[in-house]
């Protein structure tokens, strides 16, 4: 099962690294929009913000819950990252630790 293992680990990795990617993409260019650099009403711009909140959202909505108000700035996207971080890390190192 060694091979297999590790192949594993290394799919997760990957996908939890996708996964990030989006959500740094996410948060850059709800930042570019927010400040008017990059017109939300682009067609591309918009499907992308749209495809990417309805996959964010629903992980962002409960940290949001939960933390504070802060005045207007949101950091649920910061712990959602570091949980997806933290998960990827534990479940690579179990994957690993069945080689």
């Amino acid at each position: 099962m060694g091979g297999f293992a590790y192949d594993l680990a290394w799919l997760v990795d990957a996908l939890f690294g996708v996964v990030k990617f989006g959500l740094l993409v996410y948060i850059i260019l709800g930042l570019l929009v927010s400040f008017a650099v990059v017109n939300s009403h682009n067609q591309v711009v918009s499907m992308v913000m749209s495809t990417l909140h309805r996959i964010f959202e629903p992980l962002l909505g409960p940290i949001r819950n939960m933390l504070p108000s802060l005045g207007g700035m949101d950091i649920s996207p910061v712990f959602l990252f570091i949980a997806l971080e933290f998960t990827s890390r534990i479940l690579v190192r179990l994957l690993i630790s069945l080689a």
